[in-house]
């Protein structure tokens, strides 16, 4: 695959990935929580972070250790067990806070890599699925109790219950946990406040109680091991805690202290709520079977609370009643958490896997689907074997990530900040995983005896002191290069106030939770980076000339063994199918040896199993081996099937890139050659204004040489009648002068100075109407301003101004119309439009010698003018329809026309005087063109 092969974001893709951030967005799981959302103060997330210690399966708990190993060894198991929980879990939840990121996330930069941590995201998820089942499994005893309502249907109702209370995440949740916190809070120390007081010597029963020790009260150190191992089983728990921490505001020095009050109080600090709770479960088991409760059931906290409530409540139905409010209430707060915690483990589980999310909820109604299942197995009977096994996992998983914190960050082995982004980090980081991974596996062989009965009973710690130890060694080794696989050079985080919009789902986030793709050649969120599964995480890997191991492995079998006579593909498909068969059988194996182990090998009073226990398992083992067997090969086929269909869609994006790449440069060459055609029409648009310009000038020029040959005749008659005026003047003045003048005269004088006076003054009336005339049409033609004015009146100006070249050709003109009708409109523009009309019918619509008529016709339509020019010319052939008003065309050039005047006039009709303007014709009848504009703009 190319290094930059820049895959197109088709929009279904984009609304997929937008959904997803959506989804997560309302309490951002599976990413950073930012600063914009966490507004809540820190008592209140505290107060949310808190609520796991409703569990009364901590009572539950304490109450089994103290019935198998009696008061001294459960005592110092628990406290030996929770101080250690309070070390491990400080530097976490202080990480987790300061960097506002959830446990998986945490545990990618802290060691153990993007695809190294799900194995961890799996551990945790079993954790919140186990305890699930636990405090559902005693919610569902309590209903029994109250209710009658039998354990099956009761592990249904307890588990659908808290879906929807889960459904809104941790805003709903906050809630919940703020309004219950106070009523859960009485009830709990009530029954203890009572029995303290009207029974004191409880306490001294309680040193006393021995349970099914067979050392009674008597300290032993194996027995002290096994007891802590059981409780370090809720070493997870810190997970739950931080999920809720990561709302903490950022710390500052104004809020110094209450920062780092929640942050130990409601993180580490839990364990010591549960230390306690874990020791009154203890004391109320033994108060329990004082009352005459079976050892068998007084681990069940109902039965356990409800002996401590008799003290409270006389009647005992009130005491009943008080006992399962409590142990509901207690469940539904404990319960939400361990859903919520579980939907986002599972969440970041399948989401790296499978690069898809189908939502949160989804992965809620598989966890508590899960626990469902474990509580109609009856997990609650096996509770010391399920929690001791967990334990030696869950406790190797946080010594590594505790050892990458207070170790290899201190001493610069790892890097100071917690990076989790996909973009950023390995698969697998050997450091934590590989530490994890040893730590477990001794620990867990420890668990089973294969060491002795010392290393059974501390296991967990085999587990916590290997994984802790290992770490710092694997960094050293591998020189830490298995941290960070590029560094950060384009988003820094010192840019935190920003935000920047993901390509992919176009979301804004804050810079600590975006990376740069060279694939998509721009910034990706981190949650959409993880669900990509194209690109093949180009970003790390610069040399993809080299092969991958297995495939070189599978090559090298295939020619050195089987001499090429077998496919390398069949080869590494067999290799692939045997490592998931070898791996899910060999879990089952262990699953089914400890369950053996545990019923068969344990030595009484623990051996419950039948003689034919070890024959069932085996059966059920080789039944599951078939469909293992076939489960793997279909996981095999299914991947190959999508790397096919993945490789092809690769190539089929590469090939479409190409194509919108060349189609892009075509565009480009388009776009230029548009750019020209635009610069040469804006040339012409210019040189056709210029034209416009002069045509109009020319215009005026003729109408200016017109109007002065036409004035010339009557000013020329008024001049020869002025001189002949003052000639018989000169000749009057003389014979009046000389005494001879004779009454003849007088009369002849007068005479002739009327007839001239007359005509002098008719001839100058002319002169100044055409004058005034030609001024008129003039200034309406240079101005174009607009004014109120008769159509009538105008169009008899504009002949009158015309009358120089339309006289000497016989037209004949007649005009039809109202005389009294005004228009608020362009006068030049009009009279540039009616004497473009008249020029073109005089050049082509008749021949020398021709008398036509042409007829102006106007009449108000409505709101509009209708002027309607007709003139009996030879009409306009079909072929030329069409084209008259486009600018230069003209059948006379060179004689006359210069193909403006009708596109001078569409264009004026169209721009200036917003109208309309048709043209109908018929060759040898004439012509006819009809407009229609507005009466006023």
């Amino acid at each position: 695959m190319p290094a930059n092969p820049n895959l197109k974001v088709v929009q279904d893709r984009r609304d997929y990935n937008a959904w997803v951030a959506t989804e997560t967005i309302e309490d951002y799981a599976l990413r950073f929580a930012p600063k914009s959302f966490r507004n809540w103060s820190e008592f209140l997330v505290a107060n949310t972070a808190i609520g796991g210690i409703s569990a009364v399966a901590l009572e539950a708990i304490g109450a089994s250790i103290a019935i198998s190993y009696g008061f001294t060894n459960s005592l110092w198991g628990i406290l030996l067990a929770s101080s250690i929980i309070f070390l491990t879990g400080l530097p976490i939840t202080y990480y987790a806070a300061k960097f506002n990121i959830d446990m998986d996330l945490l545990t990618r930069g802290a060691g153990f890599g993007y695809i190294g941590s799900t194995i961890t995201s799996l551990i945790y998820a079993s954790f919140t699925f186990i305890f699930f089942a636990l405090e559902a499994a005693i919610m569902a005893q309590a209903l029994a109790l109250y209710f009658h309502l039998p354990l099956a249907i009761g592990y249904v109702v307890c588990s659908l219950i808290i879906i929807p209370l889960v459904f809104f995440g941790i805003t709903l949740i906050n809630q919940l946990q703020l309004w219950t916190q106070p009523i859960w809070l009485v009830l709990m120390l009530l029954p203890f406040i009572c029995i303290l007081y009207k029974e004191p010597e409880a306490l001294s029963n309680w040193v006393h109680f021995a349970g099914h020790s067979p050392s009674g009260t008597a300290f032993s150190p194996l027995l002290l091991g096994s007891a802590a191992t059981v409780s370090f089983s809720l070493i997870a728990q810190i997970g739950e805690q931080v999920d809720f921490l990561r709302f903490l505001p950022d710390k500052e020095p104004a809020n110094r202290g209450k920062w780092w009050f929640a942050v130990v109080a409601a993180g580490p600090g839990w364990i010591l709520l549960a230390a306690v709770k874990q020791l009154a479960g203890a004391f109320l088991a033994s108060l329990a079977v004082s009352h005459g409760t079976s050892l068998d059931r007084a681990n069940e906290p109902t039965q356990m609370y409800l002996v401590g409530f008799e003290y409270v409540f006389s009647n005992p139905e009130v005491a009943l009643a008080i006992t399962i409010l409590y142990v509901v209430l207690s469940q539904i707060k404990i319960n939400v958490m361990n859903a919520y915690a579980g939907s986002l483990a599972w969440s970041n589980f399948f989401s790296r896997l499978t690069h898809s999310h189908p939502g949160r909820v989804v992965w809620l109604v598989f966890n508590v689907t899960i626990a469902l299942l474990l509580m109609e197995l009856d997990v609650f009977s096996t509770l010391e074997m399920v929690l001791g096994f967990y334990s030696n996992v869950a406790i190797a998983w946080v010594g590594a990530i505790v050892a990458d914190l207070v170790i290899n960050k201190p001493l610069g082995l790892s890097p100071s900040y917690i990076e989790f982004k996909r973009a950023h980090l390995y698969n697998v980081n050997p450091v934590g995983f590989g530490s994890m991974v040893i730590g477990s596996i001794v620990s867990i062989v420890a668990f089973v005896g294969a060491f002795g009965a010392i290393a059974q009973a501390y296991a967990p710690l085999i587990a916590l002191g290997l994984a802790f130890v290992l770490a710092p060694i694997i960094a050293v080794l591998t020189k830490s290069k298995y941290y960070i696989a590029r560094p950060n050079t384009h988003y820094q985080t010192g840019l935190l106030e920003s935000v920047l919009r993901c390509r992919v789902c176009d979301g804004e986030y804050e810079p600590y939770d975006i990376a740069y793709c060279p694939v998509y050649e721009g910034a990706i969120c981190s949650l959409c980076c993880s669900l990509d599964a194209r690109c093949h995480d180009v970003c790390k890997e610069p040399d993809e000339s080299r092969s991958h191991p297995l495939a070189s492995f599978a090559q090298t079998v295939s020619t050195t063994i089987f001499r090429g006579n077998v496919s390398s593909d069949w080869v590494l498909r067999t290799i692939k199918y045997l490592s998931v068969f070898v791996s899910v059988t060999g879990l089952v194996g262990i699953i089914f040896s400890l369950i053996y182990y545990h019923q068969i090998a344990a030595p009484e009073p623990f051996s419950t199993a039948s003689d034919h226990t070890l024959t069932t398992l085996t059966e059920v083992y080789a039944a599951l081996l078939v469909l293992i067997a076939i489960g793997s090969w279909w996981l095999v086929l299914a991947q190959e099937s999508r790397q096919l269909a993945q490789k092809e869609l690769d190539k089929q994006n590469i090939q479409l890139q190409q194509e919108v790449k060349e189609r892009q440069q075509a565009e480009a060459q388009l776009q230029a050659k548009a750019k020209q055609l635009e610069q040469t029409l804006h040339n012409l648009r210019q040189a056709e204004e210029q034209l416009i310009q002069t045509e109009k000038m020319a215009a005026l020029g003729g109408l200016v040489a017109g109007i002065a040959h036409e004035i010339n005749t009557p000013i020329g008659i008024g001049v020869t009648a002025a001189s002949l005026l003052v000639e018989k003047t000169a000749t009057f003045s003389e014979n009046f002068s000389n005494g001879t003048m004779k009454r003849s005269d007088l009369a002849r004088f007068l005479d002739t100075a009327s007839q001239s006076s007359k005509m002098t003054l008719a001839n100058l009336n002319r002169a100044a109407e055409l004058i005034h005339s030609f001024k008129q049409i003039a200034v309406d033609q240079s101005s174009e301003s607009r004014r109120v004015f008769k159509v009538k009146t105008y169009l008899e100006e504009i002949l009158l101004q015309l009358s120089p070249k339309v006289k000497p050709l016989g037209h004949a003109f007649k005009l039809n119309g109202d005389p009294n009708l005004c228009w608020d409109s362009y006068p030049g523009v009009f009279s540039q439009i009616v004497t473009n009309l008249i020029m073109n019918s005089l050049i082509h619509a008749y021949d020398e010698g021709d008398r036509g008529l042409i007829i102006l016709a106007f009449r108000q339509i409505d709101e509009q003018l209708v002027f309607e020019y007709v003139d009996d010319g030879k009409g306009i052939l079909p072929e030329h329809l069409n084209k008259i008003f486009e600018p230069f065309f003209t059948t006379k050039r060179g004689q006359g026309g210069s193909g403006l005047g009708l596109h001078i006039v569409y264009n004026l009709v169209i721009q200036k005087l917003g109208g309309t303007i048709q043209c109908y014709s018929q060759v040898g009848v004439g012509t006819t063109f009809m407009l229609k504009i507005p009466m006023r703009l």
